[in-house]
């Protein structure tokens, strides 16, 4: 997924891209439906003479549907892809009259496009000075006591705008609700029938653990929250199921434990600059927030610049959030799960 710090669009605009993608997300189940269709009745009248033509035909709408989310990617982080949702369309107009030629030749123009596109905002998003700080903004390398505060960080002579709000734990319970981790969109084709799943540990405000059979032996880390405290844990596995907690939550990577950085931005999207939001803890003071225009070991830096002691990484990208008496950051898209800081 490609991660670009840029104006977040409105809920206005967010309602009509979901809009635009469950229409086409329909134009592909029908193609898709139509083929099968073609393809059995070929099997009846001719024995299967044209098969190998389906089956290419259906190669073909399968990248064409996986290279969709990349569009999907692009134009939820405000990219205008408007050449690369025609050619989209046309391809599945061409696959539906089993035109193999120009199946062929609009993916392939389609898949330059995309590349073009991506690597472009790989470049913009990888040399860029970060966002426009506003005077105004404090320069603070420290994490606030409690409320919400934007400030500037500045880590190795690159500054960088944070968005974070800390409670006590004593006073604060932290909900998880759904989970706030990496979900399954449902704008995106290969999420259809998994609506907004997702795989890994999460015990939700109801005391409900998802997912505890599958993460038995999970390397992935956990945050734990309890009254008055938190704890943090490198594998998911480490954590039994405890209901006596107020939230569970699972997510990677781990960005700092015990002070330390722990990351080391292993994934190329990793290394790309973008909204990085996290939930961590020092002492029995929880902080979450957005830390804007960083790559994942910017991210864990910052939090080890301003006193963060543990802190696991969340969803970035069109899938970040943040509200404190409005919205900080985004939303992109719509957005099935929260952690929220709640009066005791």
């Amino acid at each position: 997924m490609l991660f670009i710090l840029l104006t977040p669009l409105t809920s206005e605009e967010v309602e009509t891209q979901d809009k635009e993608a469950e229409r086409i997300n329909k134009m592909i189940y029908d193609t898709d439906v139509e083929l099968m269709r073609l393809g059995n009745e070929d099997l009846k009248k001719t024995g299967g003479k044209n098969q190998q033509m389906f089956n290419k035909l259906r190669t073909n709408l399968q990248m064409a549907t996986d290279s969709y989310e990349n569009l999907l990617d692009l134009r939820y982080n405000g990219i205008r892809v408007n050449t690369e949702e025609e050619r989209f369309a046309d391809l599945l107009s061409a696959a539906r009259i089993g035109d193999v030629k120009m199946t062929d030749e609009t993916l392939s123009n389609l898949l330059s496009s995309l590349s073009t596109q991506k690597n472009l905002m790989y470049v913009r998003a990888v040399v860029a000075a970060g966002p426009s700080i506003p005077a105004s903004v404090p320069a603070i390398n420290q994490a606030p006591g409690s409320g919400y505060r934007r400030q500037k960080v500045t880590v190795g002579g690159r500054s960088y705008l944070v968005d974070i709000q800390a409670a006590d734990l004593n006073s604060t319970k932290v909900i998880v609700d759904t989970d706030g981790t990496y979900f399954c969109p449902d704008t995106y084709p290969s999420c259809a029938g998994k609506k907004n799943s997702f795989d890994i540990l999460v015990m939700n405000k109801n005391k409900v653990y998802f997912n505890s059979d599958n993460n038995v032996f999970s390397t992935v880390p956990a945050a734990i929250f309890s009254p008055g405290s938190a704890r943090f844990v490198t594998t998911s596995r480490e954590w039994g199921r405890d209901t006596g907690v107020d939230s569970v939550i699972a997510n990677r990577p781990l960005l700092t434990f015990n002070g330390a950085i722990m990351t080391g931005g292993g994934e190329a999207k990793e290394n790309i600059r973008g909204n990085r939001s996290f939930v961590g803890s020092t002492g029995n003071t929880v902080y979450i927030g957005v830390v804007r225009s960083a790559s994942i070991v910017e991210v864990a830096k910052v939090l080890q610049t301003i006193g963060v002691q543990n802190a696991i990484n969340l969803d970035n990208g069109g899938s970040t959030a943040f509200w404190s008496g409005g919205y900080k950051a985004g939303p992109g898209r719509r957005i099935p799960n929260a952690v929220l800081f709640v009066q005791r």
